[in-house]
């Protein structure tokens, strides 16, 4: 798999952070989600830096295409890993609300990621816990 460099996943990682708030309730366990993702990408780096940076461009932008872009040029295999990435951040509070939903079909529309597929990893997410 291709990698992401430490920008691209900063950007990825505010996405996250983003799918973790969009219920109002943003915890430990979706924070360690996310620098799951984070390790999953850069070696050695410091996970709460990494984190931290990506929580204030979060905080700092209401754009979802800014995200979106990193993730639209690259390849199927990194899009279905950033999918899953974020699937799991939504599902592990054990619910899914219609803002994480529309969140989800926003941003597989905006990556051109199909939407049959996105709900084959929500599946298997699902089903696995």
């Amino acid at each position: 798999m291709n990698k992401l460099d430490k920008e691209s996943v900063i950007g990825v990682s505010a996405l996250l952070v983003h799918a973790a708030k969009i219920d109002e309730i943003y915890s430990d366990h979706e924070k360690d989600l996310v620098k799951d993702f984070i390790k999953s990408y850069l070696l050695d780096c410091d996970t709460n830096e990494i984190l931290k940076k990506a929580e204030e461009l979060e905080m700092n932008s209401n754009q979802l295409l800014n995200y979106t872009n990193i993730i639209k040029n690259n390849s199927l295999e990194i899009k279905k890993d950033i999918i899953e990435h974020l699937w799991r951040v939504i599902i592990s509070d054990k619910t899914i609300d219609q803002y994480e939903s529309n969140l989800m079909r926003r941003i597989c529309g905006l990556i051109y990621f199909p939407d049959k597929e996105c709900a084959e990893i929500k599946l298997k997410l699902i089903n696995k816990k």
